[in-house]
């Protein structure tokens, strides 16, 4: 009974101080008493997480955030002892503005909030000066109720906001008079009630939809506004799975805005842009343009050379520069000066120097991690360019994710949602999947094997694509004087008694555009078959350690048998390994040859392990057809890699 009597004052509290008409604060028995299995080993337990939003005219909202945690054990009282809230300066400003605990004991402590304190967020690469408001509780005991409120007001979703100063307009969203909202549904911790309410003037439109689950909704008038509610009860945390897709993707979530379709976005940030003068031309530039596109003939050779010019000489660090810091794009002078910002300033560098070639070219907006829906929430964390071809077609182009990469649109970006603004106005779109041929690894190993285990011989990579970057990166990103040992290194991760006699890496591997990357090694591994009587046991170089970095989809777990959700890969891919292993006279494979073919929709392979004389022939070809899967390609992709993991198991051989 003395916990009920604490659990009915924190939700009466709650309930007065959200202004809500009893709605959140039915009273109930303790969940954590009535089903304490249910809740067995969590830390704390969110009795109620509730969030209030009356949004103005201008589609400014004012925000009341509400939640009364119950501490579980020890663990979760450390994990309280200090509250915490981000929040960016330039587009909101929040404050606690009651935190109340009630201990077990029954004793409720009021805490002081001007003892809250205001400090910078942790940040790294990117400085725009978010803040963090924390409360010190101090110290917690299993059972205890903390029951705390925050307000803020600005707008919710800031990472390509605009707007800076002390004044009120900074809380105005950059699209005026529309409101959007992007809600998570899931919890980390067993959540007995959420609820999420929004007022807004009548003559606001809204659209929302609730996706990857079930909630209760209602749109009422009150006090001539339109209030839409949606309330959702015992939520118990999502159980991950390993390489799933983001939980914006898995999870329930509420998406609303009242912005009608993307168009009106596209539309929007086309002009706020060109009215800014986001994208002139400065002489400077024009000369370095003039300068890359020599001797050019083609549209795509003058794309290209623009796209990775960019990529590789504007770094990514991004601080505060004044107006500019979101959909507002910097101006080219500010970054051709500087050489450095976040996406959007290399980006933006990107369409200046395009449009100084001759070619129409625009900014864009992406979600790099999720997917973003038919709402147009603005689900964007990215900023990206596009460049209309001749063929009337826009190309979407990435500067921040290809430094070094042979690509212009980095292909870990495939099956990515992005908006251009252009002047037409454009719908959603989604970039392809692009085929498992454009980021192939080959290895070939011609290798001998002694009678007394010793292996010797050579192997030759190539890579395109993704597979390139990521193989001629210790050339283009580190010193060239750990370039011998960084090579060494592969070697010594199939055997520390490898040996590096050569490698043949051409003349200039820093020179990605040339070609795709092909190295030759040459190898001397003594003591690598283990001997025994009459008989060795080696596993081929080809699938012991060799370039594993590489082979992302080996981090993939795939003893699961099925999975709830989609997964990802770091990118599509082609895979072929083949390797002729000499061995020692009179010595012969032991078992059958081996043989094996799966084709699915999500990945394809073949592959063989077969005795021609006195070799060994091993051949392998695994294609992964995507980078985001869904769910019901997990048997198809499973079975796929499985197959290709089997022809690592070691082999023996025999006199």
């Amino acid at each position: 009974m003395k916990y009920l009597s604490i659990l009915a004052s924190a939700l009466l509290t709650t309930a007065s101080a959200y202004g809500q008409s009893g709605e959140s604060c039915r009273m109930a028995p303790d969940p954590t008493l009535q089903k304490p299995e249910l809740y067995a080993g969590y830390d704390c337990v969110n009795l109620l997480d509730s969030t209030a939003v009356t949004v103005q005219p201008t589609g400014s909202g004012s925000f009341t955030v509400c939640k009364i945690v119950k501490v579980m054990n020890t663990r979760g009282a450390v994990a309280n002892r200090i509250l915490k809230y981000d929040y960016d300066p330039l587009t909101a400003h929040a404050e606690f503005h009651r935190v109340t605990i009630y201990k077990a004991n029954g004793d409720v402590i009021n805490l002081d909030i001007t003892k809250q304190q205001d400090y910078a967020a942790p940040a790294r690469a990117i400085y725009w000066g978010a803040r963090q408001i924390m409360m010190e509780v101090g110290r917690l005991d299993p059972g205890d109720i903390i029951d705390y409120q925050i307000n803020k007001k600005g707008f919710t979703y800031a990472l390509l906001a605009s707007g800076t100063g002390d004044d009120e307009s900074r809380f105005i969203p950059p699209m005026r008079g529309q409101f959007y909202d992007i809600v998570p549904f899931w919890a980390t911790e067993p959540t007995v009630r959420k609820v999420y309410k929004v007022n807004i003037p009548m003559e606001k439109e809204m659209q929302f939809q609730f996706y990857q689950g079930e909630c209760t909704s209602s749109m009422r008038y009150e006090d001539g506004q339109k209030a839409y509610t949606f309330v959702s009860t015992d939520i118990m945390p999502t159980r991950r799975e390993p390489n799933m897709v983001d939980l914006f993707d898995a999870a329930p979530k509420l998406m609303m805005s009242s912005t009608p379709r993307w168009q009106d976005k596209s539309l929007w940030f086309n002009k706020v842009n060109e009215d800014y003068g986001s994208f002139d031309a400065i002489p400077e530039a024009q000369k370095k343009v003039d300068e890359l596109i020599k001797g050019k003939k083609t549209e795509m050779e003058k794309i290209a050379v623009l796209t990775h010019w960019v990529a590789d000489n504007i770094r990514y660090s991004g601080i505060s520069m004044g107006k500019g810091e979101g959909y507002t794009l910097h101006n080219l002078k500010m970054n051709y000066t500087d050489r450095c910002g976040v996406c959007k300033d290399i980006a933006g560098t990107l369409v200046a120097f395009l449009r100084m070639a001759g070619f129409e070219a625009y900014p864009a907006m992406t979600m790099a991690g999720s997917r973003v829906e038919s709402i147009p929430a603005d689900h964007f964390n990215h900023c990206v360019a596009v460049v209309k071809l001749s063929n009337g077609t826009y190309m979407p182009l990435d500067p921040t994710w290809v430094p070094f990469c042979r690509e212009l649109w980095s292909s870990a970006e495939q099956q990515q949602n992005y908006l251009p603004g252009v002047p037409e106005g454009s719908d959603l779109c989604l970039t392809p999947v692009s085929a498992p041929e454009n980021h192939y690894v080959r290895i070939k190993a011609d290798n001998k094997l002694d009678a007394k285990g010793t292996l010797t011989g050579q192997f030759t990579i190539t890579a395109e694509g993704q597979s390139d970057s990521n193989i001629r990166r210790i050339f283009t990103t580190g010193w060239q004087s750990q370039w011998q040992s960084a090579l060494e290194s592969q070697l010594l991760a199939v055997s520390p008694k490898a040996r590096l006699i050569s490698v043949d890496y051409g003349k200039d591997p820093k020179n990605y555009q040339a070609a795709p990357i092909k190295m030759t090694f040459r190898y001397e591994i003594p003591g690598y078959a283990l001997p025994g009587e009459r008989e060795m046991l080696f596993k081929p170089l080809v699938m012991n350690n060799l370039y594993n970095q590489v082979k992302s989809y080996l981090r993939i777990n795939t003893d699961l048998e099925e999975r709830r959700y989609g997964f990802k890969d770091a990118c599509s891919r082609l895979v072929e390994l083949d390797e002729t292993i000499q061995l020692p006279a009179g010595y012969k494979l032991v078992g059958d040859e081996k043989e094996d073919n799966v084709q699915s929709s999500a990945a394809d392979f073949e592959g063989s392990l077969r005795q021609d004389g006195n070799k060994v022939m091993l051949h392998q070809k695994l294609a992964l057809k995507k980078r985001v899967y869904e769910a019901g390609d997990w048997n198809g992709f499973r079975n796929a890699v499985n197959a290709h993991k089997s022809f690592g198991d070691y082999i023996i051989i025999k006199q």
